[in-house]
């Protein structure tokens, strides 16, 4: 094997300090800073080479998310060169989001921006919980660093009502035909497509969110893919190398976990499961599904949709007793949910309604029979047998 290091000497400005950065990889994939094991409803000792549940998140760490506060309202990613501002602001539509960055002035610096969804999703945190009230969750970002607020209740808004936009528009729409843009949701731990506008019984509703503006390493969430002809398919941005072919068949998520340990492509034997930062940094968002470089091979279902992909990362949402209970998945086919239009008292119709591209979670295990509907108010369909794209450290 030939190893080849690509050492990309940056200049980044953070903060106002010019400092010089020796980095492998422009492209840092931040873990996702899980540090406990779980099966398929709980916490478990870590599992060792053999057993099940072996190769999940927690044991596959990665570069640890590290901050610092620049005690000017601003804060510095030191792993992805990205600085951000540190308030959580107030609820803007995208159109304002988009134009309040230019006005932006936070830290004495002009040249903010509205993140892409990369960028953004650097900052999630998988210790992250999620179970209804305040009170019984934990934000899924690190609130040491960033201000974050939960929806305001007195305003009739849900604890989840807290979302984040991105730049990134979906090339498509979503729900009933809504022009729809990225966020993630820093409550339950999510990437969404959300609306511009929506349309309601009362009529067409204009859609606010928060935005958080972020400066630096225009590289960032850029890949640079290169075949190997050996099967595999190397990202030089991030010093990842994947699996050019998925597995081909839908698993439940400890079957995935085997399946990753023992997998033997070009004579590599330390595969595994992705985590979801890992998984998300191959999304394309510049293509409709399958939602993924063609020098990637997708399986296609047969009813014409693409799968969802497994990570390696345990989500924390739900009921405190279910906890460990759900595994997240990276949408690259549509993302489905069954809604009724008109909301609330039509017929149930199979929609996109989160976009390819979309982070949500599944049971690990069960019978996907038991969702005729889905689950949740967008009625997200459950597959549980879902697909897997592996991955191993290193470029070739």
């Amino acid at each position: 094997m030939n190893t080849r290091r690509f050492i990309v000497i940056v200049a980044l400005v953070i903060a106002g300090k010019t400092a010089p950065v020796d980095a492998a990889v422009p492209y840092v994939v931040v873990g996702t800073g899980e540090t406990k094991c779980y099966d398929n409803y709980g916490e478990i000792k870590p599992p060792q080479s053999g057993q099940a549940f072996y190769g999940q998140d927690a044991q596959f760490p990665g570069p640890q998310p590290s901050y610092r506060d620049n005690g000017d309202g601003t804060v510095s990613d030191l792993n992805t060169g990205l600085a951000w501002v540190q308030a959580r602001g107030t609820k803007l539509t995208w159109d304002e989001a988009v134009a309040g960055a230019t006005g932006c002035r936070a830290g004495g610096h002009g040249d903010w921006r509205v993140p892409t969804i990369k960028e953004v999703y650097s900052l999630i945190n998988f210790t992250g919980e999620c179970h209804g009230p305040e009170m019984a969750s934990k934000p899924f970002i690190d609130t040491k660093y960033f201000q974050f607020a939960y929806g305001d209740r007195a305003k009739g808004e849900r604890v989840i009502d807290c979302q984040d936009w991105s730049a990134t528009e979906y090339l498509s729409t979503t729900m009933d035909g809504n022009p729809t843009v990225f966020g993630v949701n820093f409550a339950d731990g999510r990437i969404k497509g959300y609306p511009k506008t929506m349309r309601r019984r009362e009529g067409l509703m204009t859609n606010r969110l928060f935005v958080r503006y972020v400066r630096g390493n225009a590289s960032y969430g850029k890949n640079d893919f290169r075949d190997n002809g050996d099967g595999t398919i190397t990202d030089r941005a991030t010093g990842l190398t994947w699996t050019k072919a998925d597995s081909g068949q839908g698993m439940n998520w400890e079957r995935a976990l085997a399946y990753a340990a023992g997998l033997r492509v070009a004579g590599h034997a330390d595969w595994r499961l992705p985590n979801a930062k890992e998984l998300q940094s191959i999304v394309d968002y510049t293509r409709l599904a399958p939602a993924i470089d063609p020098v990637f091979q997708s399986s296609q279902l047969a009813d014409g949709e693409y799968p969802y992909y497994w990570s390696s990362t345990t989500h924390l949402d739900g009921p405190p007793e279910r906890l460990g209970g759900a595994a997240v998945y990276l949408c690259f086919g549509r993302g489905l949910g069954w809604m009724r239009i008109p909301p609330g008292m039509g017929e149930y119709r199979l929609l996109d309604v989160h976009g390819a591209g979309a982070q949500r979670s599944d049971p690990k295990v069960g019978d996907p029979g038991e969702f005729p509907h889905g689950r949740g108010p967008q009625g997200d369909v459950i597959r549980i047998f879902n697909y897997v794209r592996c991955v191993r450290v290193g470029i070739k």
